[in-house]
């Protein structure tokens, strides 16, 4: 998609040049050589200046070229508001330039005329911040917020009765109807915008936990309920009880696995990644991956989404500074598995700029692109933030912050050492770019259309090789599965008692597409 129409002025330019050109007797020049693989961008955060204005913009992409990034990670939707106009969720209260200006469509069309990938960056957990709620009736706070109740409330609970943390408050990840909004909403800037990716933050559990062992949220009513109706339990289960430890994290993983197909389904092409956390010492320290405060606390699994392939990059939030020795510890810690970890897919380090003076941050990036002990080495650098590139900047005035900025590019791209002296391009994608596997999603629901949720979907390959997988529809009975072998395969519906229908769909599954189970909707018996 995006790919094509950026391609286009150089195509017609090329035509136009061979055209006037007089014949030559020579023999064509060859192609230049690829440029090597390494991602490099800014994470671009919203509530800085940056993408405000068109002449922001305009700043921006130039000091995006000094550094030799090639990606943006923009800020588009930072709290259910979006910095663009024409996507689900309503255009932001902060002041920026007033409409028709899109500070998204700015950023697209000045980034990719200048060759960098821009991809919006998406806060799900986060709902709002501010005594003053927003404008517009629209804003899910405003709609399901404190106002509403049932299961129109999709604030998220702390097992202590907590919704608000000072003026913070939090979607709940298992309410249905603010999980479809979400998706819808996604969808909306991928349809609407020609992203090259969608940036997931805050796609976990929230802080503020009365340890780091596990997560004291999640005790919102809809989500006790729908724990219950799955488990058969009738108690409320304590923050440390590990089936409802489990059942939370399957909340954000099927979340991850619903948006990436969502994702696909409107264009294949446009990549999925989220900023992973790495709290404290990396497994190594702590006796696995289970015990870190990444997996344990804020229940977010990105190992665990490698592995099955819900998304295409992790940006590791490797927040540590260098000049603490413990810290530094940290930081190699993680990159070590972030190398190790990656699978089929990628994972890049995005270590934190304002934590650091800008020696520490170039040491930084000397260390995540050190090849670990297997030889394994990330996908490239993420650094943390364009508004504040080091330490010095972060408490310093624009122009301190703007000499900062200025001495960090020089420092990565000149010299005979520089990290980013040459140019790099974005990894490619070998499992969208050229797929060799398929994906499948469907729902289950009554005649009524109430959604069947809980409900063991297993798929079996009936044709063209794979093996079973299983997994379990989500509150708005929809499930989905990545990466299959191509063939024929019978998807079987453990039915729930009192519901009648055709127990199974038989689905092809065919290379780089995705394939719909078409499920009847079922019967509920009296």
């Amino acid at each position: 998609m995006s790919r094509r129409r950026r391609t286009l002025p150089v195509i017609v330019a090329l035509v136009l040049a061979v055209v006037a050109a007089p014949a030559a007797a020579s023999e064509p020049a060859p192609d230049p050589a690829p440029q090597p693989e390494q991602w490099r961008s800014y994470w671009v955060d919203a509530f800085n200046e940056g993408i405000y204005t068109p002449a922001q913009v305009e700043e921006l992409v130039g000091d995006a070229l000094e550094v030799n990034a090639n990606a943006l990670i923009v800020q588009v939707a930072r709290r259910y508001d979006c910095f663009c106009n024409r996507a689900d969720y309503p255009r932001t209260d902060a002041a920026i330039a007033p409409a028709p200006h899109d500070p998204l469509d700015e950023v697209i069309e000045q980034a990719h005329a200048a060759g960098l990938e821009v991809h919006a960056w998406v806060n799900f957990g986060t709902l709002w911040n501010s005594a003053t709620p927003p404008r517009s009736p629209d804003h899910a706070f405003n709609a399901h917020g404190p106002s509403a109740t049932g299961a129109d409330r999709w604030l998220n609970k702390r097992v202590d009765g907590t919704e608000l943390v000072g003026n913070n408050s939090f979607i709940d990840p298992a309410n249905p109807a603010a999980r479809d909004y979400v998706v819808g909403a996604i969808q909306s800037i991928v349809r609407e915008y020609d992203v090259d990716g969608i940036n997931l933050d805050y796609i976990r559990y929230p802080d503020h936990n009365s340890t780091t062992t596990h997560s004291d949220w999640g005790y919102s009513e809809t989500s006790i309920a729908r724990f219950q109706a799955a488990t058969g339990r009738t108690d409320v289960p304590a923050p440390s009880d590990a089936q409802f430890t489990d059942w939370r994290r399957e909340q954000i993983t099927s979340l991850v696995r619903r948006i990436y197909l969502g994702i696909f389904e409107i264009d294949p092409t446009v990549r999925l990644s989220n900023d992973g956390i790495t709290y404290g010492f990396g497994p190594q320290s702590v006796g696995g991956w289970e015990k870190t405060r990444t997996y344990a606390e804020v229940l977010q699994d990105w190992k665990g989404w490698l592995d099955e392939g819900i998304i295409d990059t992790v940006v590791a939030m490797n927040y540590k500074r260098e000049w603490m020795p413990d810290q530094a510890r940290m930081f190699t810690e993680w990159n070590e598995v972030l190398a190790d970890w990656q699978g089929d897919r990628q994972t890049v380090s995005g270590p934190a700029l304002y934590l650091n003076e800008i020696g520490d941050s170039v040491q930084q990036v000397r260390d995540l692109l050190t090849p670990t002990a297997a030889g394994n080495t990330v996908a490239g650098w993420s650094g943390y933030s364009y508004a504040n590139p080091s330490l010095t900047a972060a408490a310093g005035s624009p122009a301190v912050k703007d000499a900062e900025r200025a001495a960090l590019a020089a420092a990565l791209t000149t010299g005979p050492d520089a990290p980013f002296a040459a140019d790099a391009a974005v990894p490619s994608m070998p499992w969208k770019d050229d797929p060799t596997t398929g994906n499948m999603a469907g729902t289950l629901r009554l005649r009524t259309g109430t959604a069947l949720d809980g409900v063991t979907v297993t798929l079996e390959p009936v044709a063209g090789g794979g093996e079973n997988r299983t997994q379990v529809s989500d509150g708005s009975g929809w499930f989905g599965f990545v990466d299959l072998p191509p063939g024929v395969y019978l998807a079987r519906y453990d039915l729930p008692d009192r519901v009648a229908g055709a127990p199974f769909s038989v689905v092809r599954v065919q290379a780089g597409e995705l394939a719909e189970a078409q499920p009847q909707p079922f019967i509920p018996l009296p």
